[in-house]
């Protein structure tokens, strides 16, 4: 039986994922992280709005939308 080191990172045994699962999983993960760096800057005082700039195609009819994120501060009452 083969002991897991602390820190060390290996592929779960098993694992079939294809590398159509492995980019939809990749976006996932990825969505996730922003999300929680939404949840920080709205937190920290800032309004944040995701907006498409541009969508890729692949030539075959797959699509994908890449946004950038629009910042506001937040007003200053007075």
């Amino acid at each position: 039986m083969n002991a897991i080191v602390r820190g060390e990172f290996r592929p779960l045994p098993g694992s079939d994922e294809t590398e159509r699962d492995k980019a939809v999983r990749r976006v996932a993960d990825a969505v996730h992280r922003v999300n929680e760096a939404i949840i920080r800057a709205v937190e920290a005082g800032v309004s944040v709005e995701l907006v498409r700039t541009s969508r890729y195609h692949d030539g075959r009819g797959n699509w994908g939308d890449q946004m950038i994120p629009t910042i506001r501060e937040a007003a200053i009452a007075g």
